[in-house]
């Protein structure tokens, strides 16, 4: 009886002190695993921000729903670059001097070259633009297909659309250059689409109308606008003001709502991006992105927001790096994320199967580009092409 009641005894104190230990454990917060993200939250992309934070809020609840990294809650810490290319330099410098494993941004193409110098030897970064080309191998990955097949799928639609006339005018900073370089390279590979006229405008310019005016003399069938944020909207303008109703084809960098809601007095009747299928999920036949693109519409949802390219631009590059932390431990080093990520083949995200093996640096080629036409009547974007660029019937 006497040693029954001793281990009575011996059990309730080892539970007391059990409990009494688990309770201030239980009170305390996990430190927060910090990302450092530079976003273009003014200045000329600044349109992009507002988008850009929701859908890093949407990855940040996702992730802390389902048990944070490893048990510590996710927290993005975004720095404002104000769509400069010397303040982001200033920014990442900042942030490399902390020696992190990786970092997200920037999403200009002028401002991920400026900063892709600074990072031969880490850390890793995901740039939020198509317009970068990290060599392979670098700590720099680059978002969505390259621009060389945004203008393939591009003159792929336009070709089996019967325009065989094209024009275009390029701004003449980091993203205007990227974009007429790509498609003079695009437009070697086919023989259907020729350009006839070509012209170049500042970002800062505050007219066009001269270079329009040619292009309007060469008769093309449809313009190809390369240029993002308020250029855009200057050309807009004047292309309104020259009296040209033609189809408009401009880079996805412009598949914003601010932008379609800010120029709707002048946007053209036909406007053409290289997109992506999320803006018709009913188009995506991969159960495996079906579900990622579902619950993406659901987060952004939950915000009361709608989807567009600055939600889409850092959603998957966000979700990438979190992937590598899960699967490394939350003390990965640089080289252990980009040698994960480098490996990667068959990860499903919004813009499609990822296979980095495939597609260095980007994991995405061609074939995750659709064609979409910005429709106003239904507040959104339709999807025009499958992927890769040929038209779907009737569009």
């Amino acid at each position: 009886m006497h040693g029954i009641l001793r281990w009575r005894r011996l059990l309730a104190f080892c539970i007391g002190a059990v409990l009494s230990t688990a309770a201030p454990l239980s009170t305390q917060a996990a430190e927060p695993y910090e990302v450092d993200v530079l976003l273009p939250l003014t200045g000329s992309a600044s349109f992009y921000g507002t988008a850009q934070q929701q859908s890093l809020r949407a990855v940040e609840d996702e992730v802390n729903k389902s048990g944070g990294i490893f048990g510590r809650p996710l927290k993005f810490v975004i720095a404002d670059d104000q769509s400069n290319p010397q303040v982001a330099v200033q920014l990442a410098t900042q942030i490399i001097a902390k020696h992190p494993p990786f970092f997200l941004g920037p999403t200009l193409t002028a401002e991920c070259n400026a900063v892709m110098p600074l990072l031969k030897d880490g850390p890793v970064t995901y740039c939020f633009t198509p317009g970068a080309h990290p060599p392979a191998g670098s700590y720099v990955f680059g978002f969505g297909a390259d621009t060389l097949y945004l203008q393939q799928a591009a003159l792929t639609y336009l070709g089996a659309k019967g325009i065989k006339r094209i024009a275009l005018i390029a701004s003449t900073d980091g993203s205007g250059q990227d974009g007429e370089a790509r498609l003079d390279q695009a437009l070697e590979k086919q023989k259907a689409v020729t350009l006839v006229a070509r012209e170049h405008f500042a970002p800062t310019d505050v007219s066009v109308a001269a270079q329009l005016a040619r292009i309007k003399a060469a008769n093309p069938q449809a313009i190809v606008v390369w240029t993002t944020g308020t250029p855009f909207g200057t050309v807009l303008r004047g292309i309104r003001d020259a009296g040209i109703d033609l189809p408009i084809l401009t880079t996805n960098g412009n598949l914003t709502r601010a932008q379609m809601k800010q120029y709707a007095s002048f946007l053209p009747k036909d406007l053409i991006f290289p997109g992506a299928a999320f803006f018709d999920p009913s188009t995506i036949t991969d159960k495996a992105v079906r579900g990622v693109v579902d619950e993406f519409l659901r987060e952004l949802a939950a915000q009361g927001a709608k989807p567009d390219w600055g939600n889409n631009n850092c959603y998957d590059g966000a979700r990438l790096m979190v992937s590598a932390l899960r699967k490394i431990g939350p003390n990965a080093t640089a080289t252990q994320i980009r040698d994960y990520i480098e490996k990667l083949k068959g990860w499903p995200g919004i813009n499609g199967i990822y296979d980095f093996t495939a597609q260095p640096q980007r994991g995405l080629g061609q074939d995750s580009v659709v064609m979409v036409r910005w429709d106003p009547a239904k507040d959104n974007w339709i999807a025009l092409s499958k992927p890769g660029g040929m038209p779907l019937p009737g569009r």
